[in-house]
């Protein structure tokens, strides 16, 4: 019994330096399905273990169970658990050292600087916006964004930041969302009919149609060789709930057959509905900032866009 409870201690104590490893890396690491895999089916080992531990030493860890200080632990554990699944701002700061963005291929975050959003939808391409508060914004009241692209065609592709409640950004970010349902109605119309996305929208009338009119989104993030790579439109818009003000946009185009590491987004305007076309479809433009605007102005100081790339050419 003794080289039995020997052999199972062993384990136990290999086991958790397994996991103590595997906890670190998967901290300061970029994700990873072979060392988060390896850390959670050890954990499963390791909780084997323990039960046989227990089963080897009822007898001395029943009379621990007698002791106040095993209470004392025990609701020492709780406390830590909870606080860490509560977040507080001090665990919020430690955790977004970590390098780990999991499974995910994005990530939006407002800290005290302003916005952060993060876009990896292959490890050959990170996507990463930066947005610099400016004094209006408030990180405890952070105002509305939406993320969206575009073709050069200036048709919505795929959005993606949605706000957190969208019922709220349909009325306070009226572009994003006028692009949004166009693009869906779009697509449902061309699902019904059996056309193509590009023929319900009817693009074709433009200077390069093959190219402005597709809508598949990894024809401009991923192409096959920056020879064929099509430039688009990245697209902010943000707004202050309750300032009175109307939503402001902010663009900048990405061409990866000419890659540019970093670029700043250029304020483009606020949206304004027009009368509808003579179709009786809705219609928004893009107008020139007045001096009607004042603190929408001071929400953001810069944004900044960096794309990593390693693409393929031809040559």
């Amino acid at each position: 019994m003794s080289r039995k409870r020997s052999t199972v201690s062993l384990l136990v104590a290999f086991s958790f330096i397994v996991l103590a490893v595997t906890g670190v890396l998967a901290f300061i690491l970029p994700f990873s399905i072979k060392i988060v895999g390896l850390h959670a089916l050890m954990g499963f080992v390791f909780v084997g273990l323990i039960a046989l531990h227990v089963f080897n030493n009822s007898g001395p860890l029943s009379r621990y169970l007698r002791s106040p200080l095993v209470w004392a632990t025990l609701l020492a554990v709780f406390l830590w658990v909870a606080v860490f699944i509560w977040q507080p701002t001090p665990i919020r700061t430690v955790l977004r050292l970590s390098g780990n963005l999991g499974p995910a291929i994005d990530r939006f975050e407002v800290t005290d600087t302003g916005m952060r959003y993060q876009y990896v939808p292959d490890p050959r391409y990170r996507m990463a916006l930066n947005v610099r508060k400016g004094p209006a914004f408030d990180p405890a009241d952070p105002p509305l964004f939406a993320i969206w692209l575009e073709n050069a065609s200036q048709y919505h592709i795929k959005t993606l930041h949605t706000p957190q409640n969208p019922t709220d950004a349909s009325t306070a970010l009226p572009y994003w969302d006028f692009k949004r349902r166009g693009w869906e109605e779009a697509k449902r119309d061309a699902e019904a009919s059996g056309k193509g996305l590009a023929e319900e929208l009817e693009v074709d009338a433009l200077s390069g149609a093959s190219e402005n009119s597709s809508f598949d989104p990894a024809d401009y993030i991923l192409p096959e060789n920056t020879d064929e790579s099509l430039p688009f439109r990245l697209l902010i818009e943000i707004d202050q709930p309750d300032d009175n003000q109307a939503s402001l946009v902010h663009a900048v185009e990405i061409d990866n057959a000419d890659p540019s590491a970093f670029q700043l987004l250029d304020l483009v305007g606020y949206p304004k509905q027009e009368e509808d076309d003579e179709d009786g479809n809705e219609t928004w433009a893009l107008y020139f900032v007045n001096e009607n605007f004042d603190s929408s102005l001071d929400l953001i100081d810069s944004a900044l866009l960096t794309i990593e790339r390693e693409l393929k050419s031809n040559e």
